[in-house]
């Protein structure tokens, strides 16, 4: 696992390697182990390392051909790489390392462009072909590792971050498209990012890039392959091998492994399978003060439900306690680390990542389990009836709105700043993200949506705040296998009224606890709701009507009042928005402004839920070891 960045020059202008060093240092987070860069005229690569297969100097980044030729930097990790190693020895080569790396190198070797489409895994790569005068650039089918694009000042920058591109030249500025698609649907569904010109290679693609710089190429997508004459206990035993087959292939590792543990089955049923093959699996969960939790939102501290799968599988079991205040505090240091804002909130996977961190190298997650197996009725009920295109749009569109409605952004908005979002309509995105499953059936198209915007989000998310620590996340339900396995499984045999993932469910029922199998589906979330009305309040109310913030005039001040008082006073839940707002400031202040996130004075809410500025470190987020 790694971080990567580089510059083409489409001028052919020599590259300074000093600026690769800076890119370097930007991302080094990302990885600690090794450091590499390559210059060769109008072409320069660099890789950061976080050392998981082979931690040796064999390993080493940017890794050449033997001719030298090819030239490749790669941050992922191939879990069928032994079998791709064996096949490319039959074919005449040789391996000088035990790394997934040099089988990349080898297989673009012998298969070009076309080699990504024999890897199972997570992966950006780039590959130099000096001979060709090109660079290649992949991503892997869903975008669980991401990388962005800029051309800038006549020259291609690519990294794992936008910091590198920024320390190779690129200015920050707002992108008025990329905001209209954020304060819509809490994501981007296009390639847009909110950085100005900046955008990420879609999930699934290939780019060239010369003297010019070729259009993105899909080489994979998600399409549904129903075989509807197999029976329902054959796909629930297939289900079940493929997906233990699936998380043993990702425990490969010459570094300590653990496992993300909700209370949910998706982690249980990979800390399950896992705790088989490492005894004393290590798991770690988060959980949230709930002494002003009111409503829903009671249920929201599944701590009870990890312990007992924790006990069941004898894990090594640790935990985290969050409160309203520990928000607050990270925001700055967590807004660097994401730049490119995506879903809901997200501190607390930051805060767990941190804590994983401490105790492992590689965290087993639960992503995906959801958008595969169909866990989200609600949102297909929804729809499941809409055969009528139009119809079926307009439900949907509106369900995915998750901020602001097209009819209240421009009294949202400024009048200036509406002058240039306006021009950008996110239906039009919409269109184009789901055009591609224009003939099926509503429940497929729906699930086709998710996955491949939601879904992609929520990857973007999971890759920041674990590399952030320096920490390897891997999703064993986006296993090459056990997806193509799922896409074959009618989806009627998977939703029912007001139920999903049945078809998992019965898999795992044999594995897990019945408490956990039939427990209703619940998200990682803090009681945002709650601690928005009382604790945390006066901060985001400072931040948000702060001078400095009203004066960048993307929002009218009006719109912001009358957002903050209807969730104080209870008569909207707007956590999702003001989550939002928030985020979005601090990404001006650190990326418009320039500013560093150690610079600002950090907040806590004590013991009476009165916020306070502090300079050291809270004491509010603690952990704690069960070793159940």
């Amino acid at each position: 696992m790694c971080g990567i960045a580089g510059i083409l020059d489409l001028r052919e202008r020599t590259v300074d390697p000093h600026e690769l060093h800076r890119m370097a240092r930007a991302i080094r987070h990302r990885g600690p182990d090794d450091v590499g860069v390559h210059v060769s005229a109008n072409v320069g690569l660099l890789n950061v390392r976080l050392a998981v297969i082979d931690p040796t100097e064999a390993g080493h980044q940017p890794m050449a051909s033997d001719d030298g030729r090819l030239v490749l930097v790669y941050n992922g990790e191939l879990y069928n790489f032994r079998e791709l190693a064996a096949e490319l020895r039959d074919l005449g080569h040789g391996f000088r390392s035990r790394t997934d790396t040099e089988v990349v190198l080898r297989a673009f070797e012998q298969w070009g462009p076309a080699c990504v489409e024999r890897f199972n895994g997570m992966f950006a790569l780039a590959v130099w072909d000096a001979r060709a005068g090109e660079i290649f650039l992949a991503r892997d089918r869903f975008g669980v590792k991401p990388l962005y694009t800029v051309v800038d000042a006549g020259r291609l920058l690519f990294g794992s971050e936008v910091k590198a591109l920024i320390e190779a030249g690129y200015r920050p500025s707002v992108s008025p498209g990329g905001l209209a698609e954020y304060f819509t649907f809490q994501n981007t569904v296009s390639d847009l990012t909110l950085f100005e010109g900046v955008s990420i290679l879609p999930a699934g693609s290939t780019m060239v890039a010369g003297r010019t710089v070729g259009h993105p190429r899909r080489y994979w997508d998600v399409r549904f392959e129903p075989e509807r004459d197999v029976p329902a206990d054959e796909w629930i035993g297939l289900v079940a091998s493929t997906f233990e087959d699936a998380v043993r292939r990702q425990l490969v590792s010459d570094v300590p492994v653990g496992s993300y543990l909700s209370g949910g089955m998706d982690s249980a049923s990979i800390a399950a399978v896992a705790s088989r093959s490492i005894p004393r699996l290590m798991t770690f969960t988060g959980g949230f003060d709930m002494s002003v939790a009111t409503g829903m939102e009671m249920v929201f501290d599944e701590r009870a439900d990890a312990e007992r799968v924790a006990s069941t599988f004898r894990t090594e079991h640790y935990e985290m306690v969050m409160h309203a205040g520990d928000m607050a505090w990270v925001l700055p240091e967590l807004i660097w680390h994401l730049e490119d804002l995506r879903a809901g909130m997200c501190y607390q996977n930051h805060y767990i990542a941190r804590l994983a961190s401490k105790f492992v190298t590689v965290a087993l997650a639960g992503t995906g389990g959801d958008e595969l197996f169909a866990g989200y009725p609600w949102r297909y009920d929804l729809v499941r009836h809409l055969d009528d295109p139009a119809t079926f749009e307009q439900a949907h569109y509106a369900y995915w709105t998750r901020l602001v409605p097209d009819a209240e952004k421009p009294s949202f908005f400024s009048a200036s700043a509406w002058e240039r979002v306006g021009e950008h309509a996110p239906l039009d995105a919409y269109r184009r993200a789901i055009e591609p499953a224009a003939g099926f059936d509503p429940l497929s198209r729906a699930i086709y949506f998710e996955a491949k915007t939601f879904l992609h989000g929520l990857l973007v998310i999971e890759d920041r705040v674990s590399m952030a620590h320096s920490l390897e996340s891997r999703v064993p339900f986006l296993d090459n296998e056990l997806v193509d396995l799922a896409l074959r499984i009618p989806l009627g045999l998977q939703v029912t009224e007001g139920s999903g993932k049945q078809i998992l469910r019965a898999a795992m029922r044999e594995v897990l606890p019945a408490e956990i199998i039939d427990k209703p589906k619940q998200g990682f979330s803090p009681p945002d709701e709650s601690w928005y009305k009382g604790p945390t309040m006066q901060y985001i109310r400072e931040v948000l009507l702060d001078p400095r913030t009203l004066a960048r005039d993307w929002f009218r001040e009006h719109a912001i009042r009358r957002v903050l008082d209807q969730h104080a006073s209870g008569r909207r839940n707007h956590r999702l928005l003001i989550w939002s707002l928030l985020s979005f400031e601090w990404w001006n202040r650190l990326f418009v402004d320039g500013e560093s996130p150690s610079r600002h004075a950090q907040w806590h809410v004590d013991d009476d839920h009165a916020p306070r500025s502090l300079g050291a470190a809270p004491t509010t987020a603690g952990w704690s070891a069960l070793g159940t």
